[in-house]
């Protein structure tokens, strides 16, 4: 289709990247990738396992930009690819509204969601994943937990910048947690 853009194109060198950083809030999306059950109960919840920029680890969701010209859809399936392996066979919403946005700010006391990059502002799904899946390019691990356990206050500790929020709002809206 020639009318189609083409989104291989439309990376951003990375001096373009900080200079829109400094001056655009950033579309990202956020994926809680989940076991269910045959009544599409979650069962578990796979966290990732990231070495941050500061060299700490913390425990962290599937994400990434969205790009000029790429649907949600395909910026959500390219991220869980890229994170969990090409045979995770994640099951995409079949609608492209989140079950919440994440506003993420340089100041972390403007909503609790800390990026010191940037704005971003994060379009969140639940997403099970019936396949293999295994960590890939940045990410050190994937550990699935039970729900309780994820939502727990030793997993939210071990998450940064607000992610551990989303994971209780995506368990929340599952019907787990109250």
């Amino acid at each position: 289709m020639s009318d189609m853009l083409d989104i291989r194109s439309s990376w951003l060198s990375q001096d373009e990247l900080e200079q829109a950083r400094e001056r655009l809030p950033i579309v990202y999306v956020e994926a809680v990738p989940v076991r269910t059950d045959s009544w599409g109960r979650v069962t578990s919840v796979g966290l990732l396992l990231r070495a941050m920029p500061d060299g700490s680890i913390s425990r962290a969701l599937v994400s990434g930009r969205v790009l000029y010209g790429e649907l949600i859809r395909d910026a959500l399936l390219r991220h869980l690819e890229k994170d969990l392996g090409p045979v995770a066979l994640p099951r995409l919403p079949a609608s492209p509204t989140p079950f919440t946005i994440a506003e993420y700010f340089p100041d972390a006391s403007v909503t609790g969601f800390h990026d010191p990059r940037q704005h971003a502002v994060a379009l969140c799904y639940l997403v099970p994943c019936d396949g293999d899946c295994v960590p890939s390019q940045e990410a050190l691990d994937l550990t699935w937990v039970d729900p309780i356990e994820a939502a727990s206050p030793l997993f939210q500790s071990e998450m940064t910048n607000g992610q551990g929020r989303i994971v209780r709002q995506a368990l929340a809206f599952a019907g787990v947690l109250d």
